[in-house]
């Protein structure tokens, strides 16, 4: 299953590449989000760096954790996660911050993901285009918190 959102919001593209970048802060605001652990942290050259996550996730019915390696490419203002272990077959999101002059940012979230499950794929896909739109909710309210409520 593919999703794609796109939104402008009032911060630079450097604001909302770091909020979305700092994984270790997601159990703050993502209200399914249990807990967070990265590890192997590296530098790959030109300002990119790399490191793994593992998330801890909860929802009423359901308990799981998956692990990630997260790409923070600044300079190219993109950042890439794909799936290391979990409940997925597939997952693969990319987060792009365009610049839209005057300190705003245009948000370009794309999400690909299937279940290893179909059972689990059938109960979460009906209602996945409203947990991402949850999830930029999130985000939003984050930066909106974090720069000001019209920081740009």
């Amino acid at each position: 299953m593919h999703h794609h959102v796109s939104r402008t919001l009032p911060f630079t593209p450097d604001q909302l590449f770091r909020l979305v970048g700092d994984v270790d802060r997601y159990p703050e605001f993502v209200p399914w989000i249990s807990s967070m652990r990265t590890w192997n942290a590296r530098d790959l050259g030109g300002g990119v760096q790399c490191v793994d996550a593992e998330a801890g996730v909860g929802f009423s019915f359901l308990k799981e954790r998956f692990a990630t390696r997260v790409r923070r490419d600044p300079g190219n203002g993109q950042i890439d996660v794909n799936l290391l272990s979990g409940p997925f077959r597939k997952l693969v999101n990319r987060w792009r911050f365009i610049p839209e002059g005057e300190g705003a940012t245009r948000i370009e979230f794309d999400i690909d993901f299937q279940f290893k499950s179909r059972l689990l794929e059938g109960l979460l896909t009906a209602n996945f285009h409203h947990a991402v739109e949850r999830l930029m909710g999130c985000f939003e309210d984050r930066a909106r918190a974090l720069y000001g409520p019209d920081a740009a």
